[in-house]
């Protein structure tokens, strides 16, 4: 079965940093594009970062571009997201999956940002 564990999340004031990590197990991570989503409470989700296999090349959203760095461990089937200068709008449930996967019903892991 295909399984994802995020940690990493927690709340911090605008201007602070977390870093995201998504252990994926259950397929061929090293050859598989990922992506990191989150989902703000009340909203639907919304696509953050996707990082390549194939180059580890990276994309990003425009509203966290410059601010988030995600970035991947194939050794450790680990996939990261480092995220400075949050802010309010940064809160919601983070949580990872294969880049063509749409996944629903996430635990993830919550970062909540005070202004």
């Amino acid at each position: 079965d295909v399984q994802y564990v995020e940690s990493g999340g927690g709340v911090v004031h605008a201007g602070g940093s977390l870093r995201l990590s998504c252990t994926a197990s259950g397929f061929s991570f090293d050859n598989t594009d990922m992506k990191w989503v989150r989902q703000a409470p009340g909203k639907g989700s919304e696509w953050v970062s996707t990082v390549y296999a194939r180059d580890i090349t990276t994309a990003y959203n425009t509203r966290v571009e410059g601010r988030f760095t995600a970035s991947r461990d194939n050794t450790k089937k680990t996939l990261y997201l480092q995220m400075n200068n949050l802010k309010p709008e940064d809160t919601g449930l983070y949580f990872c999956s294969r880049a063509s996967e749409i996944r629903s019903g996430a635990q993830g892991t919550q970062v909540t940002v005070s202004s």
